[in-house]
């Protein structure tokens, strides 16, 4: 007999052997997998893992291939969700998240993602909520029902689930959310587990940023983060006292007394030995030493005692630390950023000037761009130090790198002075020429400004703006072409003849016709003008005068040459036309040309050929008056001596652009009568007319109520309100600053008063910014004020220097940004009383870079003896967020106009 049939091989019975069943047949087979289809076990197949899909959307050739790829998954995944199938809902959810991640639609897997944060596996919650914060947002209604679950994991005994909840929380909170947790937050920073702890700091600091009324809630618990060890929960806790005095002036004054402890914990980083554990490339936690760095910063700002405490810790890092690797260079970019915020010492301030110097000499281009940008944020407070770099910084101007050129060509304008003009102009113009065409633009009119500003003599101007227009070719601005043509005509006839000459000799060089069109205007300008002081005057002997014959061709030459363009040959047409009273022969020449323009295609060009024609036949007895020199011209920017002004400058210039004869352009001048209402003309009309204002917002029809009587304290009104002179003759302090941040939709409209002169000056142009940060030196003869402080808020300064001059006083108002943010919109807006007259000149910009400056001179002039006050508004935007700031100055020098 077969041994497998003996009884006695198998302890179990004949009918349990498992070795022997009879009754295990094929039909019991089939009923166990029919079973198993009908429990669901094989309807649905073992879905793809997630690396599979990865290699299966990777190995897709198009885009087409992809989306069907990703299609067959969703549906599939779908699917699955559908028949709630719990077994592989972890892994569809982790798929699900990948495709999200590639920009395909997910969010039918936000419900299942609750469904796995609810799960007590700590596998499913970490997925879970993973696909929450990926796929959940506060717009939709399934982010209320993840709240329960959330208090849940925040109570639970596991370290790595409460961690999980904390996460979350601090990614996709509400506002409502971060209300009904916040408590909770708050006790787990009270936790003994270090773990949890720097979790909770996290979480609150995520939590602050979102709803930042909460932050009393957590200011006990986060003074005792400063006293740990371990250096994680130590830089939570430094992030978290960061934003709250970013964001709370009073939390700000409260964590002033923790300087002390912060240099306390430094100088342990700096002078603790060899930490494997915090160790990078030689530094002890750099990271933290970077955070307590950027609070000292804050802490210090405008705090001469918080300053003093702490300028010894930042001399020692930056003195101490290795500048041989990317880890020290990086502590010393935010020490001398510290450095230069705090009220540090004059000492302290050139040794962070000078790292700032050896950051140049670096052969990493990222720290040298860093250095620039520092300095060119930093160079408004010692000028002096950043000097004695100025030669690194040229050289800056012929590196490879675009960014590191724009950078230290905008440093090299901060750094003109007069007594550095010649040399600064010098290698800026060999750097126009070389120069790509994004810079040319923007160099060219910051050495038009410099040279305004700082030129030691008029022919040296002159030949620095005739290279400017040849360096630069077609790219120069229109401000440029108007600002030469004012030079020239404000400058002696002898420098008048000799630019004439020169800008003849310019023209003689090949190409300089086609390429350089400004150049081309200005020079027919010029010859138009001073024809007869170019050929008659006195000889120069370096340039041969020409014949007339010459100049005739030369202008034919032009003004048929098709590469020219229409303004050109406009600038051309006038200037010869002009020529036919300068020069004492080829009148017939000059005729038959101008002649030729009565048929010109251009219907501007033959308007003018036909009107200059007419000068030559019926009216030739008006021509010589007609075409006369023009009268010296000034800039829109300077004109307006006398009477209270509206300026309106061109969108491009600034103002530069637009030129004005004898200084005062009376369209674009509304001098206010004593004894009217102010408001009223300002906004556009008076009782009996309309005023019109070119270039100006359009006039607005203001009701406004007739009052019988006039009140002794109501004698000022402005846009700003009233202006209450009642404590005018006593000891009140200098500046009276109203913390008032909201934003005024429109000017509060006052009742109507009597007897002010009102000058409001608007700007929003944004020529050069950075250039102008300087306009109080002024020479030797005049008398200066101290300065007064009209603002400091915010990291935004703005200063008054008040200077006597003959018959007025001039104010420069000077705009500093200390901030990290950029300031956009900045506008400035001042009014005077009735015994006063304001002139308000328009402003160098209105955008602040950070460390960048605005200036704006204001002439004020006296009509009766009365104390100076001045009522001041201050509107800009940062980070989108619009800000009104309203102050009151006074303090001026009461001998001012005397």
């Amino acid at each position: 007999m077969y041994p497998y049939y003996e009884p006695d091989w198998s302890v179990l019975p004949p009918e349990n052997n498992r070795r022997f069943n009879p009754a295990f047949n094929m039909a019991s087979i089939r009923q166990v997998i029919n079973e198993a289809v009908e429990r669901g076990i094989m309807r649905m197949p073992t879905p793809t893992r997630l690396r599979d899909l990865i290699r299966q959307i990777r190995a897709a050739r198009t885009a087409a291939e992809e989306r069907a790829v990703v299609n067959k998954e969703c549906a599939y995944i779908r699917s699955t969700f559908r028949e709630e199938d719990s077994v592989w809902r972890c892994r569809n959810i982790a798929k699900l998240l990948y495709i999200h991640m590639l920009g395909y639609p997910a969010h039918f897997g936000q419900l299942e993602c609750l469904k796995l944060t609810a799960s007590p596996r700590f596998t499913d919650k970490r997925i879970g909520y993973l696909g929450a914060m990926l796929l959940l947002d506060e717009r939709q209604d399934v982010h209320l029902l993840i709240t329960n679950c959330l208090k849940n994991d925040l109570n639970s005994p596991t370290q790595f689930v409460v961690g999980l909840a904390l996460c979350t929380l601090g990614a996709i909170a509400s506002p409502e959310m971060a209300r009904d947790l916040a408590s909770e937050v708050e006790r787990l920073m009270k936790s003994p587990n270090a773990y949890i702890r720097k979790k909770a700091a996290l979480c609150a600091f995520r939590v602050i940023r979102r709803v930042p009324e909460l932050m009393e809630i957590f200011l006990p618990a986060t003074r005792s983060l400063l006293s740990e060890k371990n250096h994680g929960i130590l830089i939570t806790g430094v992030t978290l006292i960061t934003e709250m005095c970013e964001n709370s002036p009073d939390t700000l004054s409260h964590f002033k007394k923790i300087v002390p402890n912060l240099v306390r914990i430094l100088k342990n980083l700096i002078l603790a030995g060899y930490s494997p554990e915090h160790d990078v490339s030689g530094v002890s936690d750099p990271f933290l030493q970077v955070k307590i760095l950027r609070l000292l910063r804050i802490l210090g700002h405008n705090d001469p005692d918080a300053s003093e405490a702490m300028n010894d810790i930042l001399a020692q890092v930056a003195t101490n630390t290795e500048t041989s690797k990317n880890v020290g260079n990086t502590i010393l970019y935010e020490t001398v950023l510290s450095i230069m915020d705090i009220r540090s010492e004059g000492g302290l301030r050139v040794l962070a000037i000078n790292i700032l110097g050896r950051f140049l000499l670096n052969s990493d281009k990222n720290i040298r761009y860093v250095a620039l940008n520092t300095l060119l944020r930093t160079v408004h407070a010692d000028t002096s130090a950043v000097q004695r770099h100025r030669t690194t910084i040229l050289e800056c101007l012929k590196d490879p790198d675009v960014s590191i050129r724009r950078r230290a060509m905008e440093l090299s304008f901060a750094l003109i002075n007069g007594q550095n003009i010649r040399s600064m102009t010098k290698e800026l113009l060999v750097f126009l020429e070389k120069a790509d065409s994004e810079f040319k633009a923007q160099c060219s009119s910051g050495m038009v400004l410099s040279a305004e500003r700082f030129a030691p003599s008029t022919r040296w101007h002159l030949d620095t703006q005739l290279n400017i227009l040849v360096a630069a070719g077609n790219y120069v601005r229109d401000d440029v072409v108007s600002s030469t043509i004012q030079l020239i005509s404000s400058s002696p006839s002898t420098e008048q003849a000799y630019i004439s000459a020169k800008m003849w000799e310019a023209l003689q060089t090949p190409n300089n016709c086609e390429d350089k069109q400004p150049l081309l205007q200005v020079a027919v300008w010029a010859i138009g003008e001073y024809g007869d002081l170019f050929m008659y005057g006195e000889k120069n002997d370096d340039i041969p005068r020409p014949a007339e014959k010459d100049i005739v061709e030369m202008y034919q030459k032009l003004l048929w040459a098709p590469q020219g363009s229409t303004s050109s040959k406009q600038y051309t047409l006038i200037s010869l036309a002009k020529l036919s009273t300068r020069l004492q022969a080829a009148q017939d020449e000059i005729k038959q040309i101008i002649d030729a323009f009565g048929s010109h295609l251009n219907v501007d060009l033959q308007q003018r050929g036909v009107e200059f024609s007419q000068l030559f036949k019926t009216h030739n007895h008006l021509r010589a008056a007609l075409l006369e020199k023009m009268p010296p011209m000034q800039l829109n920017r300077m004109s307006a001596q006398n009477g209270a002004g509206v300026t309106s400058p061109d969108e491009n210039g600034g103002g530069a652009g637009d030129l004005i004869e004898n200084g005062l352009d009376e369209e674009n001048v509304v001098t206010i009568a004593e004894g009217s209402n102010a408001l009223l003309e300002l906004l556009g009309g008076t009782s009996s007319q309309e005023i019109s204002i070119p270039n100006a917002p359009k006039a607005v029809s203001v009701p406004l109520p007739i009052t019988g009587g006039v009140s002794n304290n109501k004698d000022l009104m402005d846009l700003l309100g009233d202006l209450d002179l009642s404590a005018a003759n006593s000891n009140t302090p200098a500046v009276e600053s109203s913390t008032n941040g909201n934003v005024l939709s429109m000017p509060p409209i006052v009742s109507p008063t009597v007897g002010m002169n009102l000058d409001i000056s608007m700007s929003n142009s944004s020529l050069i910014t950075g250039f102008m940060d300087d306009l109080s030196m002024q020479s030797d003869n005049q008398s200066t004020t101290p300065k007064l402080t009209a603002l400091e808020k915010n990291g935004l300064s703005v200063v008054l220097a008040p200077r006597k001059a003959s018959g007025c006083l001039h104010v420069i108002m000077t705009a500093t940004n200390s901030s990290l943010n950029t300031v956009e919109q900045f506008l400035f807006q001042a009014a005077v009383p009735k015994s006063f007259t304001l002139q308000m000149l328009s402003p160098s910009g209105s955008t602040l870079l950070p460390g960048g400056t605005i200036t704006q001179e204001m002439r004020v002039s006296q009509s009766s003896k009365a104390v100076l006050r001045m009522r001041l508004r201050i509107s800009y935007t940062t980070d989108g967020n619009p800000v009104l700031e309203q102050t009151e100055v006074s303090g001026f020098p009461e001998d001012a106009f005397d």
